[in-house]
């Protein structure tokens, strides 16, 4: 199955959720440069049943019903000090049971794994595990939830408002912790089959949206992504 455009905590991801610099305790792909802690990427079918509205448990087991995602993305920051956004592409893999890798192309090249362990980089030696906090913890396990379509986990966190059906929906996040407001003002998630856009709309004014492109949840995953999820 295909997505037409791009985080599944929808996921978890994402990065991203869902991606940029860390500010109390949230990732940010900033610039291409995801810094060691989260990032609000996400992704994932559609659900019989016309005669019912389309809800949020909807939405969580549409969410949750891919094994494996491949796609590419675009992430644009917004800084209100710039003109032009700063951009940043690459592909991705969101594994049901393992987490997400994030692989950055342009404007450098850099692999991240996020998975329940935390947030790990590639080097020269492998995998490395970055530093991870308290606050950075808490992100990862919220980015996830979006990622895994894990709505009851989200809840505990933001309100959410749905609309829409299954072949086109809006998500909205507005935070409830005074930690998650200190960052965020609101997250809107839009999808169909997979999810396809998330934006992060930041207190200070800042904002980054998150395009998945050419979403499949029709390949398993290959040798060599099953190596790194594994190491």
């Amino acid at each position: 199955m295909r997505s037409p455009v791009g985080a599944g905590l929808l996921a978890k991801v994402v990065n991203d959720i869902a991606g940029y610099l860390t500010r109390c305790g949230a990732l940010r792909f900033f610039a291409g440069k995801p810094a060691p802690t989260l990032v609000a990427f996400i992704l994932l079918l559609s659900i019989p049943g016309l005669a019912h509205a389309f809800d949020l448990q909807q939405l969580s087991d549409q969410l949750a019903k891919p094994t494996v995602i491949h796609g590419s993305f675009t992430q644009e920051k917004h800084l209100r000090a710039l003109p032009q956004p700063l951009v940043s592409k690459g592909t991705f893999v969101l594994a049901k049971d393992h987490g997400l890798l994030w692989l950055l192309k342009t404007p450098l090249q850099q692999d991240y794994r996020i998975s329940a362990q935390g947030i790990a980089r590639r080097d020269a030696n492998g995998w490395q595990l970055l530093p991870n906090k308290s606050a950075g913890a808490e992100q990862n396990r919220l980015f996830l939830a979006v990622l895994q379509g894990d709505s009851s986990g989200l809840q505990r966190d933001f309100d959410l408002q749905l609309q829409g059906e299954a072949k086109q929906w809006t998500l909205t996040l507005v935070p409830r912790s005074l930690l998650l407001k200190q960052v965020f003002t609101q997250i809107n998630i839009d999808g169909g089959e997979l999810v396809q856009r998330i934006q992060l709309l930041e207190t200070q004014g800042d904002s980054t949206v998150l395009r998945m492109q050419d979403s499949t949840a029709s390949q398993p995953l290959t040798d060599s992504e099953q190596h790194d999820f594994a190491q």
